[in-house]
């Protein structure tokens, strides 16, 4: 019997650890976040630009039906109405046909998941799909939930105390309880659905306003994912949590790392001090858990968010291009974290919709020549300082890190075992220095001012001779304050 219990126990393990696999193909490991793209779009961008460039993933906007607030803005997708899954990103057999065609070419979708709450009040309460519902009362049919299914209201207005934030309304947002069977069911229904379309896993949103043993109890009930879609039997969903913790929080982001991944929100705000030129680079030669943040296969990392990004503070954005490409270089150079890359649309107003040209319909993005979006749309993914460190972070994987050297202050330079070498400067002077980059001799493109395409390079070159030294230059009038050279960069 022992043996039997330990056997158990063995698996329970397995299976909670397996959730924080993002179940990607083996040479690639990055997603992006295509913001409030249309299913179509998604499709078309798995398929022509992302495969090709080496992305790993694509994490969604909220697929189920969401309450239509006046002026459309962002946040009402997170108001959800029904499970029903119909947006303004598309209808459900659009949605699958994306998922489909992504996996198909090695692209897995990782769906933005709301269940902590429904909508708040609202004038005129009708979904995207055209649900109705009474918000006011707790009613909600297209599920169906009642009052019987959410928590009595409250507001949150002590953040230190933790039955307020998880049991109290988020911003007016009506609170479901998670420790109704009647809920659990009607969440893990949701979800199981998503995984029976080809999703490979679900960012869950304020998962800090949710209990970790009500969490623990729904993941634990969800179907391992299909084997139609190319995943190897038994596997399970990855998921990622957010849980805002700037450290010293009453609600920690250690109680929910042992059934997935933790959207590292630190991270985010420490590269964007680092990079602003808040905390000299010298100081990341040991970033990580001894900056205080996750383990690396528990922490979700970024250097932006669609939430973060409209707040200031010391987080970059697109809005500071120089900077937010040397610290997204950074995150896909570094050997930290599960990385995500954020692609935005252009915004003025904190609240403001996607683009759109009569206030309902999102626009599709347009294409350069040079493959940057127009159309309203940012597109980081498609500037090329990022997709070609997507690139170097696939030709890197499994290395560590070596042959760290910096000025004592704002130029810094590492090797990724012997696959990679990169160097950053920031400093108001040039950065001119004979470095190891730990290749082997030869010419190199540097991926950062250009690309090898056609076996040559459309930017610098670096000329690595027969001891792995080469001379490495960033002057401080050029466009980036980063080069890069990897082993698939070899003319």
């Amino acid at each position: 019997m022992k043996g039997l219990a330990a056997l158990g126990l063995l698996l329970l393990l397995a299976g909670i650890n397996s959730e924080h696999n993002p179940n990607q193909w083996d040479n690639r490991n990055t997603i992006v976040h295509l913001f409030e793209w249309k299913w179509d779009d998604i499709a078309a961008e798995c398929e022509n630009f992302l495969a090709p460039k080496g992305y790993a993933g694509v994490q969604v906007s909220p697929v189920n039906e969401n309450i239509i607030v006046y002026g459309r803005p962002w946040w009402e997708r997170y108001q959800p109405i029904s499970y029903k899954l119909t947006t303004r990103s598309g209808n459900e057999d659009q949605f699958a046909n994306m998922v489909r065609r992504c996996n198909n070419v090695g692209i897995r979708i990782y769906v933005d998941v709301i269940f902590n709450h429904m909508a708040a009040d609202s004038s005129a309460p009708i979904g995207t799909g055209g649900t109705t519902a009474n918000p006011l009362s707790k009613d909600f049919p297209g599920v169906p939930y009642t009052a019987l299914d959410f928590h009595p209201s409250c507001d949150i207005y002590d953040w230190n105390d933790i039955y307020q934030v998880r049991n109290c309304e988020l911003v007016g947002l009506k609170d479901l309880d998670q420790s109704r069977d009647w809920v659990r069911d009607r969440i893990v229904e949701f979800l199981d659905h998503l995984i029976d379309l080809g999703v490979a896993g679900f960012r869950v949103d304020a998962a800090k306003h949710m209990w970790p043993d009500d969490l623990r109890v729904i993941y634990g009930n969800l179907k391992n994912l299909n084997t139609n879609h190319g995943f190897p039997a038994n596997s399970r969903p990855f998921i990622y949590q957010e849980v805002i913790d700037h450290g010293g929080e009453t609600i920690s982001k250690y109680e929910y790392t042992e059934f997935g991944a933790v959207t590292e929100f630190r991270f985010s705000e420490e590269i964007g001090r680092a990079f602003r030129g808040g905390n000299s680079l010298k100081w990341m030669i040991n970033w990580g858990p001894d900056w205080g943040f996750l383990p690396s296969d528990e922490g979700f990392v970024f250097v932006d968010n669609h939430d973060n990004q409209r707040d200031g503070g010391e987080v970059l954005t697109y809005k500071t291009p120089r900077q937010y490409k040397m610290a997204t270089a950074f995150m896909l150079a570094y050997p930290y974290g599960i990385t995500r890359v954020m692609s935005s649309f252009d915004f003025s107003d904190r609240d403001q919709s996607p683009p759109s040209a009569d206030g309902e319909t999102i626009l599709s993005p347009t294409f350069n020549a040079d493959d940057t979006c127009n159309n309203g749309w940012v597109c980081e993914h498609r500037w090329r300082q990022i997709y070609n460190m997507v690139g170097f972070k696939n030709a890197v994987r499994g290395t560590g890190l070596n042959d760290w050297w910096d000025n004592g202050n704002n130029q810094i330079a590492f090797c990724r075992g012997g696959s990679g070498f990169v160097a950053f400067n920031l400093e108001p002077f040039d950065f001119n220095q004979t470095l190891q980059t730990c290749l082997p001799p030869g010419t190199y493109c540097d991926v950062i001012s250009g690309s090898k395409i056609d076996g040559r390079c459309t930017g610098k070159t670096v000329e690595v001779g027969s001891n792995g030294k080469a001379k490495i230059y960033i002057g401080t009038s050029e466009e980036d304050g980063v080069l890069a050279i990897h082993k698939d960069a070899r003319l």
